[in-house]
């Protein structure tokens, strides 16, 4: 019985015959319709009755050079449908995102429209998703009526204003939104927990931040702070990344490395901050950021919710999903409960 091998993927073979041969187990002769096998000429044999060539595109090929590539190409194969599923569930979410990401710009005309400000606070731990979320949330916007604040560390001259004077400085106009990636808050979290403050400016902070906020809605400014909460096995595995993703490794900081062993000072500061700063007139929103794209996803609702503007698409669902937005009285009686029930805060 002879035979060709008419393309790379050995159609002719069936899957059944390829296991046997790999087992060094000889194939069902009466099924090889593609090997060169002459049982008058047993040299083309093998030890174990496999055939040791076949005919590919008119030529004699090694079988064993044969199933080489055929582990390869499996191998590719499975590659390429991994990666074809991320790429069709990274399209599927962005497409989810852009109906909204739309609103946003609504929402921005509506703000030039009647001159008014506004501000974004984005907080939590690090590695929780704020830069990526605040991304998606200004992918689209009219880059002429927003500005992302990012400050660094503050420098001697700074050291000398009073504290919220730099930030002042970046407060929006007029038709205008100001997103702080971290804000004022960093005097409530990360300053004392790694005691870049001393203990009286961190109380004199959390004395006065309430009545800054005040002023600043009372003044017409609409000021939604969003939270960012994620797990700290979450932390370690986007941690991990960083260290080994070149791409990202310029987000890994010194203080990143040590974020894991604070945890639970992070944790008390955090509740205290809830504690005296969640108010009526200027409430924290927390998103449970594990998932980063329904976290994205309930922040920029979040944001919509928080104007009224023309041209509103109704068709659109802006509920929050309680599984991933909390109020901060809400956080404050999980973490309570947490304490209670474990002696220590979980997130």
């Amino acid at each position: 019985m002879t035979g060709t091998v008419g393309s790379d993927s050995l159609t002719g073979y069936n899957r059944a015959d390829i296991k046997r041969i790999r087992q060094g187990v000889s194939p069902d002769v009466s099924s090889l319709s593609l090997v060169h096998y002459n049982t008058g000429n047993r040299s083309r044999m093998n030890d174990k009755g496999n055939p040791e060539f076949v005919e590919f595109r008119g030529e004699k090929v090694p079988l064993p050079a044969l199933l080489t590539r055929i582990d390869e190409l499996e191998r590719e194969n499975a590659s390429l449908k991994k990666e074809r599923s991320k790429a069709v569930k990274r399209y599927r979410k962005q497409e989810e995102l852009k109906p909204y990401e739309a609103e946003l710009i609504k929402l921005q005309e509506q703000l030039e429209e009647d001159n008014r400000r506004m501000i974004v606070l984005f907080e939590g731990r690090d590695a929780a998703g704020k830069g990526g979320a605040i991304q998606r949330i200004t992918f689209y916007m009219n880059p002429r009526h927003y500005r992302v604040v990012a400050l660094g560390k503050p420098t001697e001259e700074q050291r000398s204003q009073w504290y919220f004077q730099k930030y002042i400085a970046q407060l929006p106009r007029g038709g205008e939104i100001a997103i702080f990636d971290r804000s004022w808050y960093n005097r409530a979290l990360v300053e004392p927990v790694f005691e870049f403050c001393t203990v009286k400016e961190h109380q004199d902070f959390m004395q006065g931040v309430a009545g800054f906020e005040r002023d600043l809605v009372r003044q017409g400014t609409i000021l939604v702070k969003l939270y960012f909460s994620v797990s700290k096995d979450v932390q370690a595995q986007r941690f991990e990344i960083r260290k080994t993703n070149p791409l990202k490794q310029w987000k890994l900081s010194e203080i990143d490395l040590q974020v894991q062993e604070r945890w639970d000072d992070f944790s008390r500061a955090k509740y205290e901050m809830l504690k005296l700063t969640h108010t009526q007139t200027t409430p924290w929103t927390i998103i449970r950021a594990d998932n980063k794209h329904r976290a994205r996803l309930n922040a920029i609702k979040m944001i919509l919710n928080s104007v009224d503007y023309d041209r509103r698409n109704e068709a659109l669902d802006y509920a929050l999903d309680p599984k991933v937005v909390c109020s901060g009285s809400e956080e404050m009686e999980k973490m309570t409960a947490d304490l209670l029930g474990s002696g220590k805060f979980i997130e």
